[in-house]
């Protein structure tokens, strides 16, 4: 393992892609714009039920966006400021959502581990599959110390999936974002620590 903690994170290499037994995930690429707004589009209704957690789902999608997102992704990739990833079925090429590890701090290394999924594909452990292996990634070739997931407290099938893998509650945050309307929301914080 690479100590991410005492190097410059521009030299970590990092596989283009993980497979788990039924996914692949990779980060998004030039092209990829298309596939991400016809699967963001999908989970709209869904993404717009969490506004506080999930801010970004907010506005309306358009191609241009997704693709100029999935061109930002590649960039922040490179550049170890994130590291987002598609979430694509194995058997089928279908893209089922988003994963990855954003607001990175390199000093200790602590990363916040973030995913969606859309409807159709939701109750079949995939998420918790992706969230498993982009756990290792982060524990075995990044030397991550930290890893948090923050989920709406009434967000159940987000905080199950934190659960299933491995990560502990610990604590709830009160108040600690606003919906749209300007409601409070309470945010649980779940931490796997190494």
């Amino acid at each position: 393992m690479i100590r991410a903690d005492t190097m410059n994170p521009l030299l970590i290499d990092l596989p283009e892609q993980i497979e788990t037994p039924r996914l692949l995930l990779r980060c998004p690429m030039p092209g990829d714009g298309a596939m991400v707004h016809a699967g963001v589009v999908d989970a709209l209704d869904a993404l717009r039920a969490w506004p506080a957690s999930l801010p970004w789902a907010m506005g309306e999608p358009s191609v241009e966006a997704s693709e100029a997102f999935c061109r930002q992704s590649r960039v922040d990739h490179l550049a170890r400021k994130a590291l987002p990833m598609l979430m694509i079925l194995k058997d089928g090429g279908h893209y089922i959502g988003g994963s990855g590890l954003h607001t990175i701090d390199w000093s200790v290394p602590r990363f916040e581990l973030g995913y969606w999924c859309r409807p159709a594909f939701q109750r079949q452990g995939l998420v918790s599959e992706a969230v498993q292996a982009i756990t290792t990634l982060a524990f075995e070739h990044l030397g991550a110390r930290r890893i948090v997931c923050l989920a709406d407290a009434a967000n159940l099938p987000s905080r199950r999936v934190a659960e299933r893998a491995g990560f502990e509650l610990e604590g709830v945050m009160r108040h600690e974002r606003c919906d749209p309307q300007g409601g409070l929301r309470d945010t649980c914080l779940y931490a796997a620590v190494r």
